[in-house]
């Protein structure tokens, strides 16, 4: 059963009873249906967004004539509610001085204490930081529990127009992986057994390495995750980009997911847009031309590009949508 198919047949619900666990909802036209229900997010194939309930009944016989879609209108593969990855202390608002060395940024503190006061903190951001390193910016800080630390903070966020951006390129791979071990990318479901940085390749660590089997058994699936947070036009319908500079590894990265397909292996491309202003993902050829030739090459291989977004505030960052590719 296609996308289309199975996820027409969702209720839409007037009325919910209950709002903790069991839920007991009416829907147009029936009695009332005990459930578990699910927030879920949905890019239509004419490019807006349906936000409904996905409900699991006894009966799906009940269902099948309701769809929350208009008319022609098809729907891309939905997103479950993911719990969020939460910063484990406050933030620290301060406004960026600028950033230098790739991994230092000074910022000028606004909250606590040491309002007024200019650290340097940690940038844990390799690329140019195209779009988002803008001085003046407002941006926000966590603070290292261990004194032992040099760099005393680092920097997490900083607000882009309307829009906050997760610059911390360090979050990715756990933000994918607890959503992947929660069952919540169809796309990546059916792997019992996930591991991290495992060898592969030519001296390359994949991020990901899912396997249907158990560690080193079975069928397998290469996920390498890569931090999006380029924006260059501000425009609602602008997309989000990679890379935002030259990245000779990230090119390599390609070839090798591309060589685990030859070998009868799953391997998937997954951006993760760590910003909340951008409905689409398109590769940046005009900054790095060999890596998007790398990607189209990739694919044409069989290696699958996966894409979603983010919400964020200043307490968490969590998985939000499935974007779709502008190329």
């Amino acid at each position: 059963m296609g996308y289309a198919s199975a996820w027409r047949a969702l209720l839409v619900i007037v009325q919910v009873i209950d709002i903790d666990g069991v839920q007991t909802f009416k829907t147009e036209g029936d009695a009332p249906v005990a459930g578990w229900v699910s927030i879920l997010t949905v890019y239509g194939n004419n490019g807006k967004q349906y936000m409904f309930y996905f409900c699991s009944f006894q009966s799906i016989k009940d269902v099948a004539a309701y769809s929350l879609f208009p008319a022609g209108v098809d729907c891309l593969p939905p997103t479950p509610y993911i719990r969020p990855m939460k910063f484990p202390d406050p933030l620290i608002r301060g406004r960026l001085i600028r950033r230098y060395k790739r991994f230092l940024a000074d910022v000028e503190l606004e909250d606590g204490p040491k309002a007024g006061e200019v650290v340097t903190a940690h940038c844990a951001n390799p690329g140019s930081m195209l779009s988002v390193n803008e001085p003046g910016s407002e941006v926000w800080l966590s603070q290292a529990r261990n004194p032992e630390r040099k760099l005393k903070f680092t920097w997490e966020l900083i607000r882009v127009g309307s829009s906050l951006v997760g610059i911390n390129t360090q979050l990715p791979n756990a933000i994918v992986a607890e959503a992947v071990e929660a069952g919540m990318f169809p796309e990546l479901g059916g792997y019992p057994s996930l591991r991290r940085e495992v060898k592969y390749g030519e001296n390359s660590r994949i991020d990901l390495l899912l396997e249907k089997d158990g560690p080193g058994e079975g069928d397998k699936c290469y996920v390498e995750v890569k931090n999006v947070t380029m924006k260059r036009y501000l425009a609602k319908d602008a997309p989000a980009e990679f890379p935002d500079a030259v990245t000779a590894r990230g090119t390599k990265h390609l070839v090798e997911l591309a060589t685990m397909v030859g070998l009868g292996h799953r391997a998937v491309m997954f951006y993760l847009v760590q910003r909340q202003d951008a409905k689409s993902f398109a590769i940046a050829a005009d900054i790095d031309p060999v890596y998007a030739k790398g990607l189209a090459a990739a694919r044409k291989a069989g290696v699958e590009v996966l894409c979603y977004g983010c919400k964020l505030s200043k307490s968490e960052i969590r998985i939000d949508s499935l974007l779709p590719l502008a190329f």
